[in-house]
């Protein structure tokens, strides 16, 4: 076996680790990433991994996938960083697979679900205490709070997946022209190799006439969750939004239970947060066979992982170049504030179905004080409130 085999093995042994182990979101998977891939590993310096850390937060998709995918590709091409892609989603992507069959199973048995009770309203109270982070640190200018203020209201009053993509590119659009305030720098020809972006709208393309033209279920599934892949700035809690108003107000694949006991039960797994899409897919086929519901899953999954993962490989080999412009720079504040609206509307949309008692409320605020105030891990957090809907029911 050439040691360069050996390599990318004991290096998808890493991922495999860091996927059963990475709870927290992006911040503390870079934490992670840096201890594993730079100080123990040394497969890149740590300059470099902040800095392609902070490009992929910058790009459409889920950040942590594309950094750890990134790497893969940095050490092996685009055949190792599939490879990497799998391995850390697979685990929590099977194990939400799972959870979407077991909440099918238990509704066809006629068995309550009173159990996940508490779960929903803790979900909510998560949700809020992100979008407050995620505002906090990306906003700081006055047209930027307007931005997210105005998404915020657009958001909860137009509940269409198409109102999204709009309300982000006209925030980018809006801080554009404030290109003037980004320092100078010298710029350089940009060469482009557009392979993986031909790719990347390829596949959207295919999907969505293949969808159109069959109307099959998965396919159309893959199509919805790679449009909204291709769309999401700021990681899994941005996807809320778009998977509630499209899922659970618009097409009624989930009820608002459903969606909100996944969510919360996937903030207890390590791993990407992205593959509560998973959960999504599988409950949305719950009408059909369990292969059918699987399928589902697999295909919202690999829907929504497979846009950031072109973006990258795309983006990467003249990121260098590309970031030297001004105008690209100042977009992203309009970006980031209307993602961070999008966050807090979502917040409101998914506390609505929720029976408004003492409790609920007192879990909603208890859960956004811990975050506030402890170190409590979230996935503590959850699990504890799942024992206690277990033992009261």
């Amino acid at each position: 076996m050439s040691v360069r085999r050996v390599r990318y093995i004991i290096f998808l042994r890493d991922v495999l680790i860091l996927s059963l182990t990475s709870f927290g979101g992006p911040t503390a998977h870079l934490a992670l990433l840096l201890d594993m891939m730079v100080e123990k590993r040394g497969y890149l310096t740590e300059k470099d991994l902040i800095e392609l850390h902070a490009l992929c937060q910058i790009l459409p998709g889920p950040t942590s996938t594309q950094t750890i995918t990134a790497i893969g590709f940095k050490i092996g091409g685009p055949s190792l960083a599939y490879l990497t892609l799998l391995i850390w989603a697979l685990p929590a992507m099977t194990i939400m697979i799972c959870l979407g069959l077991m909440v099918n199973m238990f509704e066809e048995l006629d068995v309550s679900l009173e159990f996940l009770k508490f779960i929903q309203p803790i979900a909510v109270g998560i949700v809020a205490y992100s979008g407050y982070k995620i505002s906090s640190s990306v906003v700081s200018t006055r047209t930027g709070f307007f931005l997210m203020i105005i998404s915020t209201m657009a958001a909860y009053i137009f509940r269409t997946p198409w109102a999204f993509p709009f309300m982000l590119l006209i925030g980018g659009f809006i801080t554009a022209f404030k290109y003037k305030k980004q320092p100078l720098e010298e710029k350089t020809t940009i060469k482009i190799n557009w392979s993986n972006f031909i790719l990347w709208i390829s596949v959207l393309v295919f999907a969505a006439v293949l969808g159109g033209v069959t109307q099959y279920l998965p396919i159309r599934l893959f199509e919805n969750f790679y449009r909204n892949g291709s769309l999401i700035f700021g990681g899994g809690q941005v996807l809320v939004p778009l998977l509630y108003t499209e899922f659970v107000e618009f097409k009624e694949y989930l009820t608002s239970e459903q969606f909100l006991s996944g969510y919360g039960f996937v903030q207890a797994l390590p791993g990407p947060v992205f593959s509560f899409s998973a959960y999504v897919g599988t409950l949305s086929m719950r009408d059909t066979t369990i292969f059918q519901q699987v399928l589902g899953g697999f295909m919202a999954a690999a829907g929504v992982f497979l846009p950031g993962t072109f973006f990258i490989f795309f983006v990467s080999r003249f990121w260098e170049d590309l970031k030297k412009y001004r105008m690209i720079k100042a977009s992203l504040e309009g970006i980031n504030a209307v993602s961070s609206g999008m966050v807090i509307a979502a917040a409101f949309l998914l506390f609505e179905p929720i029976p408004p008692t003492t409790l609920n409320y007192v879990l909603i605020l208890g859960t956004m004080c811990l975050m506030f105030f402890t170190r409590i891990p979230t996935p503590f957090i959850i699990l504890t409130g799942l024992i206690t809907g277990i033992i009261l029911n």
